[in-house]
């Protein structure tokens, strides 16, 4: 079903990037949007991962470095039956973490050094959870390919945007032109952050729950989720849009970054995750998962 789900969402970002080429430039224009949306699939298949983790500067961390958290991600990954991720660092204040790659062989999973401040351990094994759920589940390709053309979009939308203020585009009969170049920098990238939404909601509810599954402990995550949310309310991110929808917590505060959100309401995850540990049937087996 992801695979699926991953080629209609190349197919939606592909067709809304040949429409902004024809709205600019016409018929030339589509084809030459067509062949950069085939490079961007290409690419965003194969390397949007590293791709993502270079925007945000994210360095690879060594078990040396940190043994703890390592132990703890070993654990956590023998008992969700998947092969060890690689563990990377990213140097933001904003607590957050996200995981990419494009199958469970070659995922990676990145958190921020506020999040490791303000975490306990016990939190911080409710993120890495829901973050190997997405592995498992596998959302990682899907969401990261998402980033990807999602940006390439909105990249091609500012250039229409400059194009019409200075007054580039086509002029036909029906002047089609400018206004061609109005609606393609307004639309686009309310387009890709629509596409965003559509495919990371319930896939969030989901990795809560596979994320619970795996560490066996539902209020742990509950837990980090409040904080997170906070931390993330206090501190302005510097986070591309196109990404968002990566991170657990939206990074992303007021104006587009609310009306657009990519995540659901953390007292809905929050009530969902408390209710899951009131099954004592379910999670009793697995308290002693990772201690």
């Amino acid at each position: 079903m992801n695979w699926i789900k991953t080629f209609l969402l190349m197919g939606i970002m592909t067709a809304i990037i040949m429409l902004v080429g024809e709205l600019v430039g016409g018929r030339q224009g589509m084809i030459f949007a067509f062949v950069i949306a085939g490079a961007m699939n290409f690419v965003s298949y194969w390397y949007s991962d590293k791709i993502v983790l270079a925007m945000y500067r994210a360095r690879p961390v060594s078990e040396s470095e940190e043994p703890e958290l390592y132990r703890m991600i070993e654990n956590l990954t023998r008992q969700a039956g998947l092969p060890m991720p690689k563990l990377y660092m990213m140097e933001m204040d904003v607590p957050n973490a996200f995981a990419t790659g494009r199958d469970p062989n070659h995922a990676a999973v990145a958190v921020t050094t506020g999040l490791m401040r303000i975490l306990d351990k016990s939190e911080v094994e409710g993120v890495i959870a829901h973050e190997l759920a997405h592995v498992k589940n596998r959302d990682i390709l899907i969401g990261t390919i998402a980033a990807t053309m999602a940006g390439a979009i909105m990249m091609i939308a500012r250039m229409a945007q400059f194009a019409a203020i200075f007054g580039g585009g086509r002029n036909d009969e029906n002047d089609r032109g400018g206004i061609g170049l109005i609606v393609a920098a307004i639309v686009a990238p309310i387009a890709a952050l629509m596409v965003q939404m559509a495919i990371s909601r319930s896939r969030e509810y989901g990795a809560d729950a596979t994320g619970a599954e795996i560490s066996g402990k539902p209020l742990n995550l509950a837990n980090a989720l409040l904080k997170l949310e906070r931390g993330n309310e206090a501190i302005p991110a510097d986070v591309q849009p196109a990404t968002a929808h990566m991170f657990i917590v939206n990074p992303l505060h007021g104006g587009i970054g609310s009306l657009f959100s990519t995540h659901p309401p953390i007292p809905a995850r929050v009530e969902r995750l408390r209710a899951m540990a009131e099954q004592p049937k379910t999670y009793q087996s697995r308290e002693n998962w990772t201690e």
